[in-house]
């Protein structure tokens, strides 16, 4: 690795050029691991305070022993971690469409690797998400939690084909393999909006968006992002 900057793999996909980076940032003097697809950055080890309170902040909002959990987007790990940091989680399945992701974690060439993987609870898919999310099968049992961090924004897709999970008819295919009472959650890199919580209202039971604010030492400011919350009709 070069003092500053160390490409670990590249692979091109369908939908463009996948890269894992780690650098020295210059400014906060610390390692950044970095997931860029074509020019869009995936994630960045930088910043995950959104990606952990994607996971509490659902997990928080149910109750009871042994919660079986699906998130869409395996990224850097963070959201899985904080699942899997849940002592009632029972079982979490990771889908995620692109197969380096998962190569990088089950090789431990991401530092989070290894604990995911060590986890007996954790199980890796790859597959499309959006494609299990409205099938009829599904995840091949109804689950307790669906989290999602795929997109930067329900309306800013990294696929202009995962535009149509967003629409209210796949958005209620997706609630059916949801326990009664169950929660969807998606993160969005955007501030809250209040028409897409109006079309999760339009399907779920009750539905709702949590701010999160975090320090940006890029921009020595404050950055909020976006956690949307819904929950099925309990029996």
């Amino acid at each position: 690795m070069s003092k500053y900057f160390e490409e670990l793999d590249y692979r091109p996909t369908p939908i463009g050029a996948l890269s894992l980076r780690r650098r020295l940032d210059p400014k906060t003097k610390s390692e950044v691991i970095e997931i860029k697809l074509g020019e869009e950055f995936l994630m960045s080890s930088m910043f995950t305070a959104s990606e952990e309170a994607l996971a509490n902040l659902a997990l928080d909002n149910l109750s009871g022993k042994k919660l079986d959990v699906a998130v869409g987007g395996l990224g850097l790990g963070y959201t899985a971690r904080s699942v899997l940091r849940h002592d009632n989680v029972n079982s979490l399945i990771v889908v995620d469409a692109l197969e380096a992701v998962i190569d990088w974690h089950v090789s431990g060439l991401l530092p989070l690797g290894p604990e995911l993987t060590n986890d007996p609870r954790c199980q890796f898919v790859h597959d499309d998400f959006f494609k299990m999310a409205v099938s009829d099968k599904g995840f091949g049992k109804h689950l307790d939690a669906i989290l999602v961090d795929i997109d930067h924004s329900p309306d800013f897709h990294l696929n202009k084909a995962n535009a149509h999970f967003y629409l209210s008819d796949n958005l209620a295919k997706m609630a059916t393999h949801l326990k009664p009472g169950g929660i969807f959650a998606l993160w969005s890199d955007a501030l809250p909006d209040d028409g897409f919580t109006a079309r999760l209202d339009g399907v779920f039971a009750k539905a709702w968006v949590e701010p999160v604010t975090f320090f940006n030492p890029l921009q020595n400011c404050d950055f909020t992002q976006s956690v949307y919350l819904a929950s099925t009709k309990c029996d």
